[in-house]
């Protein structure tokens, strides 16, 4: 099937769309919602970073994270995104990708696809279209949607 799925994205909502076919509509399939994702910092963490001591000698300091709690959310809400798509593509639901998300979840969900999805990507919008209508946003989309090109193997 050359069925093209397209993601929107966000780090509190993803919505996951099908395309059947280059010139057609889109019919939404899943709208994904993460509230912890519109939290602010100070609601998500609960607090303070824990103290250490140092081998040698008498200090003592605060050990700190190497995310903030609202990257650490995003990240994981990147990885349920990416798992989800995995699942499609192996269940045979779509062929082709298009992804368009706010740059730094872009960047996030990219590092969580496995290779397999992320070979399917034909297209990348660094755009938050997840509040549009489902016409507003195949008006973002190129009158016809790109297809990658068969493989040797098939």
């Amino acid at each position: 099937m050359e069925t093209t799925w397209v993601v929107v994205a966000d780090q509190a909502r993803a919505r996951l769309f099908s395309a059947f076919d280059q010139y057609g509509s889109l019919e939404e399939v899943e709208d994904q919602a993460n509230p912890e994702g519109r939290l602010h910092e100070r609601d998500l963490k609960t607090d303070s970073p824990g103290r250490a001591f140092d081998s040698m000698g008498e200090g003592r300091h605060a050990m700190g994270k190497h995310h903030s709690p609202k990257e650490q959310e995003a990240i994981r809400f990147a990885h349920e995104v990416a798992e989800r798509l995995a699942a499609g593509l192996h269940d045979g639901a779509y062929r082709h990708l298009i992804i368009s998300a706010t740059p730094r979840f872009l960047g996030l969900l990219r590092e969580a696809l496995p290779e397999d999805v992320a070979e399917c990507i034909v297209l990348e919008l660094h755009k938050d279209l997840t509040a549009l209508s489902t016409d507003e946003i195949r008006a973002h989309l190129p009158d016809r949607l790109p297809r990658a090109p068969l493989s040797s193997e098939e």
